[in-house]
């Protein structure tokens, strides 16, 4: 016989068990109930939603409880306050809440260690041709430094699709051979997404050749897999999986 499992998180019965005694969201039914509380509603649990966003209430548990599980879990890694808000805003409504997300970030000592400095680039920006085709035209970049694992990998190979910015992690040893990272590249890039037409790389902070938006997309590249270095030490090659499904619903806009 066939079986389903289903998975449910305790989250929205702890918001609504928590809406039951909060003064504010009984304002708000009440103002609702003389038609003054525009964009709320009540679903069939009685539950208070602004829009399509669920009211979270005013408990600093439940608050604190989605904010970590936004920033500090395997499948965020320390977004950032842009993405964790994006992120939240589709789902969770409370007044203030993008403030306290900034609070919350500006706190976090992994996101302060891994902050770059953006020192102005020394040379004039050549802004590159956008490609006409996904994985046409790449760039790559070594991330380096990072504690040694178990399986002895040190380093980071970065490589970016310039036209949809999806990335691919690959974790490395500084003593591999070009030949070596050429078979690697074989085996993890081309068998999914074929050979490239050109290839940018820097192994600088900075991409003075390159158009903006990629220099900005390595910047959090480089700050995203160093916080899961420090959340991880030796094992953060075992948690690559959850980094690039970060990076990957990470919302990047051009600067």
């Amino acid at each position: 016989y066939l079986e389903t499992l289903n998975i449910q998180s305790t989250l929205m019965d702890k918001i609504r068990e928590a809406q039951k005694t909060d003064k504010e969201i009984e304002e708000i039914k009440e103002k609702m109930s003389k038609g003054k509380a525009k964009g709320f509603r009540e679903d069939e649990h009685d539950t208070l939603w602004f829009e399509d966003r669920v009211y979270v209430p005013n408990d600093p548990e439940i608050r604190k409880l989605i904010l970590q599980e936004a920033h500090d879990s395997p499948y965020s890694i320390h977004p950032g306050n842009t993405k964790m808000y994006l992120d939240l805003k589709n789902t969770f409504w409370w007044t203030g809440m993008k403030k306290d997300i900034a609070e919350f970030v500006a706190v976090c000592d992994v996101c302060q260690r891994v902050k770059a400095e953006h020192q102005k680039p020394a040379g004039l920006l050549q802004p590159l041709p956008i490609p006409e085709w996904k994985w046409d035209k790449i760039g790559m970049d070594f991330i380096t430094g990072l504690p040694k694992t178990s399986s002895g990998y040190d380093s980071i190979w970065v490589v970016v699709d310039r036209l949809t910015k999806v990335a691919h992690f690959i974790p490395v040893k500084t003593t591999y051979t070009s030949a070596k990272l050429a078979k690697i590249y074989m085996t993890r890039i081309v068998c999914l997404h074929g050979v490239p037409r050109t290839i940018v790389s820097d192994r600088g902070t900075f991409h003075p050749q390159t158009d903006g938006q990629t220099e900005r997309v390595n910047q959090i590249l480089e700050d995203m897999l160093r916080a899961c270095a420090l959340d991880y030490g030796s094992s953060w090659d075992d948690n690559f999986p959850y980094a690039e499904f970060s990076y990957i619903t990470t919302v990047i806009k051009p600067v």
